[in-house]
């Protein structure tokens, strides 16, 4: 008899903390941090004074050293996570360094997350094969997308792009291609 009580007060407990949270009340309990709620529609991005800042991040690099978000600031940043094994990933990570390449100059990072891969050889490998110049990150335990503000990682690839605030502009949960993600930066690049 006790437990199915006890049962119910959790249930209505659930019901109105979740009736609590709302926009405002999540960013006022993350300080103001970017938290996942929803993905980006292709092409869309948050409206900048809807925008949250991200929490950082420092990993290791798969050719060696370390990485920080904090080097990316004033640019215009795009974390992609991906990993050998998903099929799309390996389309999209050439294309994306080909965007990388042509619009470095222009204020735009990329940052690779090597996430869920068993073993780095093969992505050392893969990036070597296919001439990736932009900063791969291994994060086997997928520890960046929480760090960034608990972006689920259930799926590869998917794609955070970061204004020049560091602010979250977009989250893509599925693959892309260079035309997909060019109208984006120029975009955010044209912001002031």
């Amino acid at each position: 008899m006790k437990l199915p009580r006890f049962l119910a007060a959790v249930a209505l407990g659930g019901l109105l903390v979740s009736a609590c949270t709302g926009k405002n009340a999540v960013d006022q309990a993350a300080g103001g941090q970017y938290r996942f709620v929803q993905g980006t529609g292709l092409g869309k991005t948050i409206a900048a004074a809807d925008r949250r800042t991200t929490g950082g991040f420092t990993g290791d690099l798969l050719n060696g050293g370390k990485l920080s978000l904090a080097q990316s600031a004033g640019k215009v940043t795009v974390i992609n996570f991906w990993a050998t094994w998903c099929g799309p990933c390996t389309v999209e990570t050439p294309q994306f360094d080909a965007v990388y390449r042509a619009t470095k100059a222009k204020g735009v990072a990329f940052i690779g997350i090597d996430t869920k891969e068993t073993s780095t050889d093969a992505a050392k490998a893969f990036i070597k094969d296919n001439d990736i110049s932009y900063p791969i990150v291994s994060d086997e335990k997928g520890e960046t997308a929480v760090a960034l503000g608990k972006i689920p990682s259930l799926a590869l690839p998917f794609t955070v792009i970061l204004d020049k605030e560091q602010r979250v502009a977009a989250v893509y949960l599925h693959s892309l291609t260079a035309k997909d993600l060019q109208p984006v930066l120029d975009k955010l690049l044209a912001e002031s």
